[in-house]
Parts: C-alpha cells; structure tokens; sequence
C-alpha cells in the first residue's frame, strides 16, 4: 500500500492565477466528501495531505500515509534506532524568536 496513491476526497486545490506571489494555493472542501474521508483516514486525531504537481500541471491532495518506524525501545530493546531524532526538549525552542520573522 505505501506505492497505492490515495487523492483527498472533498478536496480542490487550485492556484488563481490573479493571487500575489505569497499565495500558493487555494483549498476548496465540499464538506460531506471531505468529513467522510476525513473519518475514513484520520489517525491519533491527525489527517495529513501533501499538495502536489501532476504531470499535467495540475495541483491536487494527496494523504499522506507516512508513519515513523516503530522505536526499539517498543520491542524491548534498549538500543537507539538509527536515523531517529532526540526528543526536542525546552532548550530546543528558541525563547527570543522576533516576531518580524513570522511571515504572517
């Protein structure tokens, strides 16, 4: 299944071509398609979709079925996995982050 796309039901994206060069994009949901597929795939309260460039030039939504590897220490072991980051800690956030460097 990780090859098998699923498209985002409910779901146009689309790029007007009169929107300033800060809009990506645009997202269209037809409620009751998207609810109902929302329902069908949400995971631990989380949907997530990639926005993607067809061949044809198209935008369209893509689920994305991506799920980490189980960690070690889930099948009793106490080594690390390799390729896995350290849990973020409080120092790990930046306290004077300036507000002028929001870009909204």
């Amino acid at each position: 299944m990780a090859d098998e796309k699923i498209f985002v039901d409910g779901m146009i994206v689309k790029r007007k071509p009169r929107s300033p060069d800060f809009v990506k994009c645009s997202l269209s949901f037809k409620m009751g398609d998207f609810v109902k597929f929302a329902r069908e795939h949400v995971k631990d309260g989380w949907l997530n979709a990639d926005i993607k460039l067809s061949k044809g030039g198209k935008l369209y939504a893509e689920l994305d079925t991506w799920e980490p590897k189980k960690k070690a220490e889930d099948w009793g072991s106490s080594e690390p996995v390799s390729g896995s980051p350290p849990p973020a800690t409080e120092s790990d956030v930046p306290v004077d982050f300036p507000d002028d460097e929001i870009p909204f």
